[in-house]
């Protein structure tokens, strides 16, 4: 008798990036400025850079490659902790966003618990929920994507939901939803967990909610140094919440969960703060000239519906010709995002940005 997979895993496939070698890779929501390339930065950020550096490189000699890390983390939570405002006694360190993401699924939720999303949103959250046995539970948002906090918080009760879990602003569709509707939220779901993920948060307008974590004993906020930071090639992120589900999430991850070189080289970043608040307003005004320049060129071509505004690093486009548009940018050697009927643009430095706007206007008339 031959061993067979869970029903679970059964059907799985992994998870499908966008494959290939393009000399511009606007697909993933990245950061445009990479450490480790100094012409990858403006000049005037280059001192900053050398700086960062310096710290990355003392860091990186007095790890210990012998040794396993440190399982608390305990250095780069209290740069962390110092940068966002919060007490390190809040923070969980994790081999990115998603290793917490599956910590949560996984462990404060059990299962045929209802896991609600709103849709569209991060499809990670309902792969991880599909992964621990869940239910999902998804809520469409309207049309215009904009989310009605009292509409989300009714289904929410109406599908007895364990957990409530959302990006903002969101990805994919770019949007915020300010401060004071993310605490109705939270307010009106007291018997729900409700994990706000911040991932692009340093790009929108400041409705974090990193400053309610003390008040509030359902609420889990999440932040990445992929984006805003430069840094998804370290993996690492972290989950900022109260006492008692930060003492769980500290018992129920791995003990030596963030390995001792992401730990040093983020550290050495999150203390270089004057390096991260130049790159985020370099790549605040890069998306906001790319959206600019897509606004002036696609409105009233047919080929596209809208183009929100966006609050993240990227820009999202509605159209039909999604699948054409896609494929005409590979063959100038630009990787976009393409959903069902959407493009997901993100923004880059001036002359990939100025790249994908004149591979635009070859395929959309």
């Amino acid at each position: 008798m031959a061993y067979t997979l869970c029903e679970k895993v059964r059907n799985l496939t992994p998870y499908q990036p966008v494959e290939g070698v393009f000399p511009i890779r606007l697909d993933a929501n990245e950061s445009c400025f990479d450490l480790n390339r100094a012409d990858s930065f403006l000049p005037e950020a280059k001192p900053l850079r050398e700086r960062a550096m310096q710290r990355v490189q003392e860091n990186l000699a007095a790890a210990a490659y012998n040794r396993y890390p440190d399982p608390f983390c305990t250095g780069v939570r209290q740069a962390f902790a110092v940068r966002f405002g919060v007490s390190p006694k809040q923070v969980t360190a994790g081999n990115g966003s998603d290793e917490l993401i599956s910590l949560i699924c996984g462990c404060l939720l059990e299962k045929g618990d209802r896991l609600v999303t709103a849709e569209p949103d991060f499809s990670m959250y309902r792969f991880y929920g599909s992964l621990y046995e869940l239910e999902n539970r998804l809520w469409q948002k309207p049309e215009d994507l904009v989310i009605d906090p009292a509409a989300l918080a009714a289904y929410a009760k109406s599908q007895n939901a364990g957990a409530l879990i959302f990006s903002n602003p969101c990805n994919p569709t770019s949007l915020t939803l300010p401060k004071k509707q993310v605490q109705a939220l939270i307010e009106a779901l007291p018997d729900t967990l409700v994990i706000v993920d911040e991932a692009y948060m340093e790009f929108s307008r400041d409705e974090s909610v990193l400053g309610l974590v003390g008040q509030y004993d359902n609420l889990i906020v999440l932040k990445t140094c992929s984006k805003a930071l430069g840094l998804a090639g370290i993996r690492l992120g972290f989950a900022v919440a109260g006492e008692t589900i930060t003492r769980a999430l500290q018992a129920v991850k791995s003990p030596y969960n963030v390995n001792s070189l992401t730990q040093a080289v983020g550290k050495a970043v999150l203390e270089s703060g004057d390096l991260c608040d130049f790159c985020t307003k370099a790549l605040i005004a890069s998306r906001d000239s790319l959206y600019k320049d897509l606004e002036q060129f696609l409105s009233g071509k047919k080929q596209i519906e809208k183009i929100w505004t966006s609050q993240t690093n990227f820009i999202f486009v509605k159209t039909p010709q999604a699948d054409e548009i896609d494929r005409s940018l590979r063959e100038e050697g630009i990787a976009i995002r393409k959903m069902d009927g959407y493009l997901r643009l993100t923004a880059g430095l001036e002359s990939e940005n100025q790249a994908l706007l004149q591979a635009l206007r070859k395929v959309v008339r």
